[in-house]
């Protein structure tokens, strides 16, 4: 089993950045997809961007194509989002999830661990 931790939320004006790490335990973190997802009030949770398990192949979500990173340490064992161009749209709780499917699959059952979420805001 995998426990995931976020951290790096906040507050940033449009066009800033954040970043946001996900920490997990358990002894079987690379063999892992891991993936961000996040959830605006009154809407259904999304994919954002997920990665396979040595990190070589990526896939995102065509509204943060170009703006977002996704990247891994498996020796650190901890999952990244790196957040560029951040819009009012990109407002969200957002979530780290782990699953043994493709990376490629972008379903939310698709992944079995979640995060508790962190929030994002971004202001105009």
């Amino acid at each position: 089993q995998v426990q995931l931790v976020e951290s790096g939320g906040g507050l940033v004006q449009a066009g800033g950045s954040l970043r946001l790490s996900c920490a997990a335990s358990g002894r079987t973190f690379s063999t892992y997809t891991m993936g961000w997802f996040r959830q605006a009030p009154g809407k259904e949770r999304e994919f954002v961007a997920a990665i396979n398990w040595n990190g070589r192949s990526t896939n995102y979500a065509d509204s943060v194509k170009g703006r977002f990173t996704i990247s891994r340490d498996n020796g650190k064992i901890t999952e990244y989002l790196q957040m560029n161009s951040l819009k009012p749209e990109d407002t969200a709780v957002y979530y780290c999830a782990a699953g043994t499917r493709s990376y490629y699959r972008t379903a939310v059952d698709d992944f079995d661990y979640w995060g508790q979420g962190t929030q994002v805001s971004v202001s105009s």
